[in-house]
């Protein structure tokens, strides 16, 4: 392909993604299917990757992320992000309405606009010429953190503006917020591999923000809504005309709004919401109320810490008393053990409540819970209800204290508890039936070995019948063993042994992930098997090379080394590779771009402001340089960036390898 033709693909690549994009975020229309649509993605990112001149700013390529953010630049805002005071009760919101009045010197009603309260992160965005080019944290109001990148990853923000009337440069405002569903599937990833629950979607939100690495951040999948244009001489008069701007401009706006004629009508709308706002896919803490007229607003002008004419009222945290009729124990895939609170149903937050989390033995006995205590439950922030204290004026006189158990309420196996650990786990992972069921509804899901067919009744039938006692044991099934089993046809046998064997064609570090090593989620997989590239090298690190790789820390690492360790683990990684399961990363062809590293090795460790690593080691390899995987007398140089291990380093320097920094680097190429 010539430049041109590569320059030409590119922005008809870019074209169409941004449509497609547009459609489906926008007027949520599926024009073609997500295949299709990844195949258009993957062939402009290599081709990017090969004519780098020719990617833009606004390239639809950013939403996957990969670039690596050492340090958040502050950048201070052009206009203050103020704070907004807080009212709790009509009476409060009624004497806002007396002081807009009486500052603007009238008793005429006043019109507002109601909004949501979604419970997220502030952000402002900067639009020049309808290109996203600066995303800035609310900070301390005055200042903020440039997170650019990693904002460019949400979908709904547009890169590039389509054609319109907007201003040459403007500022909009908005809420980066983690939906519920969305929070509660990252959990579920968490729990999934052994790791600490996150507490609620808005601190997770905070936190995607400030990640270094963007490609998390885009896996994450935060969204946004604006709620609010900032420009010199903006041609509209009043807040709701500017939030129609926004929509039409293709700016993700929530339908929550409204325009209310008086205080009266505040009020409904704040009670309207009050049940309502539950239905939606973001948390929210309550309404935020703003004087619609623009004019008006700079008339009642700003106090040190808040406007005069926007005020937020909160909803109260909604508690209910309800009985607490038993304490159940569940046994995840990793061992975990978690107790859950079972309550008489009672009504909150627009739902029947059954059931809250408890988390582990220091809040039952932070608590002091007892059997048919009467306990406060509450949704507050936390998607999953939560017991947060109990009414001791009505705890039965025959109570006794609870003692949590000792031993797997699975499989009788004396619990244990790691130092430093909140969670009990049982330790018999090849025989608590919940344990080994949970590690092959783990291997089988779509994220890891997509075997769909495989849904959890099936599993149980599979392993009740003997069939299955690991997922080795998967690609050992027969048809006619599967159409011997109760409600088992033909037609979902064949569909199963299908799945199985169209599983091997799946990517090492799917495969990776689907081992169920505790604490190597998707993303660690990923960069594991991108460093050590197969399963026999991988088998055999150790703790000081795996914490080579960035980001790898020591529990990982040791993690990592326990699996492989044990004869059991390595009897089915080599079931596994006898069945023909993809154990190696396959890499790209590489395009050459020189010769100017031909003959020289390199081995790359750190964090780089340019490049990534992965991207260093692309460019080393298209200049005719060869990669190891490890400090040696065979080394030519070592790229050394921040962060980097100082195990490696130290080696580096007693063999007397020549160390170089990135620019050093990119002279070599240049």
């Amino acid at each position: 392909m010539t430049s041109q033709e590569a320059k030409n693909r590119i922005e008809e690549l870019s074209q169409k993604i941004n449509y497609y994009n547009d459609k489906y975020y926008q007027e949520h229309i599926s024009e073609i299917s997500d295949y299709e649509f990844d195949m258009l993605l993957e062939e402009l990112v290599r081709l990017e990757g090969q004519f780098p001149e020719y990617k833009t700013p606004d390239s639809p390529t950013l939403r996957v992320g990969g670039d690596i953010t050492k340090s958040f630049n502050s950048v201070k805002h052009k206009y203050p992000m103020l704070s907004l005071g807080n009212t709790y009760s009509e009476q409060e919101v009624r004497d806002f309405d007396e002081r807009v009045k009486k500052f603007l010197n009238t008793q005429d009603d006043i019109e507002y606009v109601c909004e949501m309260k979604f419970d997220g992160v502030s952000m402002s965005l900067t639009y020049e010429n309808g290109i996203l080019k600066q995303a800035v944290t609310r900070g301390d109001g005055v200042q903020g953190d440039d997170v650019t990148t990693n904002i460019k990853t949400i979908k709904t923000i547009p890169l590039k503006l389509k054609t319109g009337d907007y201003p040459t440069m403007f500022e909009v405002r908005g809420e980066v917020f983690m939906s519920k569903q969305n929070f509660e599937k990252l959990n579920k990833e968490r729990e999934d591999i052994g790791e600490t629950l996150y507490a609620n979607p808005r601190n997770t939100a905070s936190g995607t923000v400030k990640l270094q690495d963007s490609a998390e951040v885009a896996r994450r999948g935060l969204d946004c809504f604006l709620y609010f244009l900032l420009g010199e001489s903006l041609p509209y008069q009043s807040h709701s005309e500017a939030l129609e701007a926004l929509s039409k401009w293709g700016f993700q706006v929530s339908d929550t709004y409204k325009k209310c004629k008086n205080i009266d009508e505040v009020l409904e709308y704040i009670k309207a919401w009050e049940q309502k706002r539950h239905t939606l896919p973001v948390e929210t803490d309550g309404a935020v109320i703003k004087v619609n007229n623009f004019s008006k607003q700079e008339e009642l002008g700003l106090t040190a810490k808040s406007p005069r004419w926007a005020i937020a009222f909160k909803y109260k945290a909604e508690s209910v008393g309800t009985v607490l009729q038993e304490i159940t124990y569940q046994v995840g895939r990793t061992g975990a053990v978690t107790p859950v609170a079972e309550l008489k149903p009672v009504q909150l937050a627009g739902t029947t409540v059954k059931r809250a989390s408890l988390h582990n033995a220091n809040e039952i006995e932070r608590l002091g819970l007892r059997i048919g205590d009467t306990v406060f439950v509450e949704k507050g922030g936390e998607i999953i209800p939560k017991v947060t204290g109990v009414d001791l004026s009505k705890r039965p006189a025959s109570s006794i204290p609870l003692l949590y158990i000792q031993n797997c309420p699975e499989c009788n196996t004396a619990l244990v508890r790691k130092e430093g650990e909140a969670l009990h786990y049982c330790p018999n992972e090849k025989g608590c039936p919940p344990q080994i069921k949970g590690k092959i509804e783990h291997f089988v899901q779509r994220k890891a070995m997509d075997i769909t067919s495989l849904g959890e009744k099936i599993i149980e039938q599979l392993y009740n019948a003997g069939l299955i006692k690991n997922i080795a044991d998967l690609y050992d099934l027969k048809q006619s063993q599967l159409e011997a089993l109760d409600r088992m046809g033909e037609k979902l046998a064949s569909k199963i042994i299908k799945n199985v064997e169209e599983s091997k064609m799946i990517p090492f570090e799917r495969v990776l992930f689907a081992l169920g090593i505790r604490f190597v989620g998707a993303t660690v997989a990923k960069k594991l098997a991108d460093y050590f590239e197969n399963i026999e090298a991988l088998s055999q690190a150790t703790i000081e090379t795996l914490t080579q790789v960035p980001e790898i820390g020591d529990r990982i690492a040791q993690s990592v080394v326990e699996y492989f360790a044990e004869p059991d683990s390595q009897d089915i990684v080599q079931r596994l590779k006898a069945a023909g399961l993809n154990l190696v990363s396959e890499k790209q062809a590489v395009v050459q771009k020189g010769t100017s590293l031909e003959g020289k090795t390199f081995v790359v460790s750190g964090v780089f402001s340019q490049f990534s690593r992965e991207g260093i080691e692309s460019e080393i390899e298209a200049h005719g340089g060869k990669l190891l995987s490890g400090v040696s007398g065979k080394l030519d140089y070592l790229v050394a960036g921040d962060k980097m291990g100082p195990s490696k380093l130290e080696k580096a320097q007693k063999l007397g390898i020549k160390i170089i920094s990135e620019e050093e680097f990119i002279k070599m190429i240049s």
